[in-house]
């Protein structure tokens, strides 16, 4: 069976405990009751605990939670929380004896990595701090192995982080030996002959209206757009629904890959079109291709961001391996240039950007007005030698009559 789950905890053994997400609604519904049945303080007067008994804990955020002992000592209870997994250490007021909501079980699973051995036959601390960083908290994909053999044992379990698999990162961490480990290869951190390349975003039929967002200008006349259908999906065709599904998971694979961007190998192969992840100037990092070489000493290179057509020269310390699974995803900027209109040929402003100079600063300046954060649409005319489309404001009107009518762009029969 697979599914998602969240991460709520990881034991100091190395125990991985999860909470499917089809549990959540009744998790919730449970804690409410928990919450309406006990309020104020716990017990205040002696009683006599014992291990394993069952009771509910007010933890440090005030909420009662359903847990049950598991030391007892003169001072404090030792407790687990039945629905999250962790073990703490409790004052005897901050707890309360019950026999309700005994009959419902716990919400959380404890589970184990199949066929993986830590290194030394248990986890290490460093290896059980580096899981409870990586996994806390985090919506991942299980794949069930075995059952345990007993109610209360550990499920053995695949559990995928942005489409890795945890045995196979955790092994190539050296923390342990995974059996089962043909996807190590996957991680894409190993040097090789390999020359990855990125799929292309396929394009909705020509004649099509589209929903879009401008990502970066080169130029009025040259764009980078990504389709945009998050407005509407019901209405959107299968091209777009495909990308916004490729977008979502894309984003989702990106945010673990910047969790463990550390332990992935700096770039020492600098081809021309290399995929690679690089640093933007947010501190994130993002999937993108090596175009040249700008400078030798220090050795600085002028990269592409593939998803947004944004450029970004950078020192190599801000080059790393791309893992291969971020290159099933296509590119989500795609170049285009706008159909309709030319430079002016009478625009006198002397300012004119510098890599295309029959353009004038302000018709750049004003173009970015009319698309940045404005719901566009837009319309293919030609997909060879060049993807040439039609670009509307949220108005309806082409954003390039804008330019027409101050001076700085002409139609273009």
């Amino acid at each position: 069976k697979i599914f998602q789950a969240v991460v709520s905890c990881i034991g100091s053994d190395g125990t991985i405990y999860i909470i499917p997400k089809s549990f959540e609604t009744a998790l919730n519904k449970l804690m409410a009751e928990i919450q309406n049945t006990f309020k104020g303080l716990g017990l205040l007067i002696p009683y006599c605990w014992k291990k394993g008994e069952a009771c509910v804990v007010r933890g440090a955020d005030t909420v009662w939670y359903r847990a049950k002992i598991v030391e007892v000592s003169s001072s404090t209870l030792q407790v687990q929380y039945i629905d999250r997994g962790y073990i703490e250490s409790i004052p005897q007021c901050h707890l309360y004896p019950t026999t309700f909501y005994t009959g419902i079980p716990p919400f959380c699973i404890p589970c184990q990595l199949y066929k993986t051995l830590p290194i030394g036959n248990f986890w290490q601390q460093e290896a059980v701090e580096y899981l409870q960083e990586l996994l806390k908290n985090e919506e991942v994909e299980i794949h069930v192995k075995e059952l345990p053999d007993n109610p209360w044992g550990k499920l053995s379990i695949s559990l995928y982080f942005g489409g890795m698999s945890l045995s196979s990162f955790m092994a190539y961490q050296k923390y342990c030996v995974a059996e089962d480990c043909q996807d190590i290869q996957k991680l894409g951190v190993f040097e090789g002959d390999l020359s990855p390349s990125y799929l292309l975003q396929p394009l909705p039929v020509p004649g099509e209206t589209f929903p879009v967002t401008v990502t970066h200008l080169v130029s009025p006349k040259e764009v980078y757009i990504c389709l945009d259908s998050s407005e509407n999906l019901t209405k959107c065709s299968a091209t777009e629904r495909s990308a916004s599904c490729d977008s979502e998971s894309l984003s989702k694979a990106l945010k673990w890959c910047n969790k463990i961007v550390k332990t992935l190998p700096h770039l020492t192969n600098f081809k021309k079109e290399l995929p690679c992840l690089a640093e933007y100037v947010d501190g994130l990092w993002y999937r993108a291709k090596l175009l040249s070489i700008t400078q030798l000493v220090p050795v600085q290179i002028l990269v592409q961001f593939v998803d947004y057509g944004t450029y970004l020269v950078a020192p190599t310390s801000r080059l790393r391996h791309i893992p291969c699974h971020l290159l099933k995803y296509p590119v989500q900027a795609v170049r285009v240039l706008l159909a309709g209109f030319r430079p002016a040929s009478d625009d006198k402003n002397v300012e004119r950007i510098p890599y295309s100079p029959e353009w004038s600063l302000k018709a750049l300046w004003t173009m970015v007005d009319c698309v940045e954060g404005k719901r566009l649409s837009a319309s293919i005319l030609t997909v060879s030698p060049e993807v040439t489309i039609s670009l509307y404001g949220d108005d309806k009107n082409l954003v390039h009559l804008k330019l027409i009518e101050m001076g700085l762009a002409e139609l273009d029969q």
